[in-house]
């Protein structure tokens, strides 16, 4: 794009190749952006809440996920828009930050739009309600400072843990499980927790599934599981006080750099290089037996002959281990990765109380379980369904309450769910705009009408009269004086959330409105879209 003067000196644009490109300026851009967002949002608006749906998405080969976590949602959908991007790029940046409230980030988002528009038709500069919108993200922030709660637990005493974590699994899937599965994510956090330094290492915490059982059989296992069996079908399945080697060489004999041909032109020769290439087996066998090691984990392969000659020298082995998992080993082990054979030593083994071969069922399923390992900050949940997609929506799930826990680990404060921190806040921003003497007061009663957004989603998608819970409960907290009134979503009979035991992280609240605000006001301040025409 450059600027030219015609021969009046009055300076014009020129765009290259012009004809091709399209091009939208002025409020015409700024409200079709704000359409492409809002039907981004409003697909996730319905798969908000403990009633909310699920969707499935296909891929382009075929495969299907099924699954209301909106990271996941907006990942798969393929959003080709430019703005609808910048959405899914909100959804990924709570993901990556919080890792739960991906959807409500995102319908959050959409509402603020959907308030800007009507905004912008009484003809309110955009800046000026991004302005407004942020002094109302301000007076929210600081009400739910407010009312949040600090819930004290230690390593005994976590029930408030769990707590939490059953209101982010009562919106999954696997909602008719989540007391178990809530505990599983908490004792899993707890075990890798540095409660000194408030930190959580979630690396530590390794998430396998298998098909087959039913979603009770899934466990938390106190130690690692790795999806392979043992190299040879006659070596033992169960060993007790292992010593193990780590290794990332393999059991092969060494291959000449250069290019190289052999001629055998008699038996004897044949003979010898085959006991040359066994004695080479035998020796790295015996290295490994001198350092002391009951059980070789190795990175690579090992052809039949060494297969062979481990098992019959009593050397159980495990062959082609993932790098991760070799990490996740060594840490978990206390063993050191060996790169060669000669530098195997019994200083570098690692120890494990108990390594069994499992399987499932009828089956030919095998897996390993390596348990009573020392630096035993290392765990695993293992989870079982019926079929790949339950176990991948179940592993979704558990990532979300893992990261929840982790959050309260950090931060020990929290607000209550079901709507009630929205209304609160939005109570609070209509408040705060009657002392607002300019423009910015309309954006920040937009904001507080953006606010029960939320709660109003999760009363439609509970089958609810949505307006009628919304006034009710609003009407009551103001009346009341009662933050913590939600949208009553699984019919108890109360709309405390006290009761209902319905609580979510204060950050990742902070987060939401935070992260929602900056990208309405990225959007609001785009005047201009220039895109090159599409091809014919």
């Amino acid at each position: 794009m450059s600027l030219a003067f015609d021969e009046f000196g009055r300076p014009f644009i020129i765009i290259r190749e012009q004809e091709r490109k399209s091009r939208v300026k002025g409020i015409e851009a700024v409200k079709s952006n704000i359409q492409a967002a809002k039907a981004v949002s409003r697909v996730l608006r319905t798969s908000l809440g403990p009633k909310g749906m699920d969707k499935l998405l296909q891929g382009p080969d075929g495969d299907i996920v099924i699954t209301n976590d909106g990271a996941t949602i907006l990942e798969q959908m393929e959003v080709e828009n430019q703005i609808g991007k910048l959405l899914v790029e909100l959804s990924k940046s709570q993901d990556h930050e919080i890792g739960d409230g991906t959807t409500g980030v995102t319908v959050m988002a959409g509402a603020l739009l959907e308030q800007a528009e009507d905004l912008l038709d009484r003809g309110i500069h955009p800046l000026r309600i991004a302005e407004g919108y942020e002094m109302a993200c301000k007076v929210a922030l600081q009400r739910l400072d407010e009312i949040a709660t600090t819930y004290e637990f230690s390593v005994e005493q976590h029930e408030s843990l769990v707590k939490t974590c059953m209101t982010t699994l009562s919106s999954k899937i696997v909602g008719r499980h989540k007391r178990e599965l809530a505990e599983m994510c908490v004792q899993a956090v707890l075990a890798v927790a540095d409660l000194e330094r408030r930190d959580v290492n979630l690396d530590l915490i390794k998430l396998d599934g298998k098909v087959g059982g039913r979603l009770e059989d899934t466990a938390l296992v106190k130690g690692i599981v790795l999806d392979k069996d043992m190299s040879h079908p006659q070596m033992p399945k169960e060993l007790h006080d292992v010593k193990i080697a780590i290794l990332t060489c393999p059991f092969e004999p060494p291959k000449p750099k250069t290019k190289h041909k052999v001629d055998i032109s008699s038996v004897e020769q044949f003979e010898s290089l085959r006991q040359q290439e066994q004695q080479y087996f035998l020796d790295m066998v015996q290295l490994c037996k001198d350092s002391g090691a009951t059980l070789v984990i190795c990175q690579w392969g090992f052809d039949d002959e060494a297969n062979h000659l481990l098992m019959h020298n009593d050397l159980p082995a495990v062959r082609w281990v993932g790098g991760v998992e070799i990490e996740l080993l060594a840490l978990a082990t206390g063993a050191r990765i060996v790169p060669r054979f000669q530098e195997l030593s019994a200083a570098k083994l690692g120890f494990a109380k108990s390594v069994k071969e499992i399987s499932f069922g009828t089956t030919r399923d095998r897996m390993l379980l390596i348990e009573g390992t020392p630096n035993s900050r290392a765990v695993t949940i293992f989870v079982r369904g019926g079929n790949k997609m339950m176990i991948e929506e179940t592993k979704r799930s558990l990532h979300d309450a893992l990261c929840v826990a982790r959050n309260l680990v950090r931060d020990n404060r929290i607000v209550y769910g079901g709507g009630a921190a929205e209304m609160a806040c939005s109570l609070a921003v209509e408040k705060a705009a009657d002392a607002v003497p300019g423009v910015e007061q309309y954006a920040m009663r937009a904001f507080a009408d953006a606010l029960d957004v939320v709660p109003l989603s999760l009363a439609e998608n509970s089958g609810l009269p949505p307006i009628e819970s919304l006034t009710e409960v609003k009407t009551r907290q103001m009346q009341e004086g009662n933050p913590y009134l939600g949208v009553d979503c699984n019919d108890v009979g109360t709309n405390d959330m006290r009761e209902q035991n319905v609580f979510e992280t204060l950050i990742g609240k902070k987060q939401q409105l935070m992260l929602a605000t900056q990208v309405c006001k990225m959007i609001l301040k785009i005047d201009d879209v220039i895109k090159p025409a599409e091809y014919e």
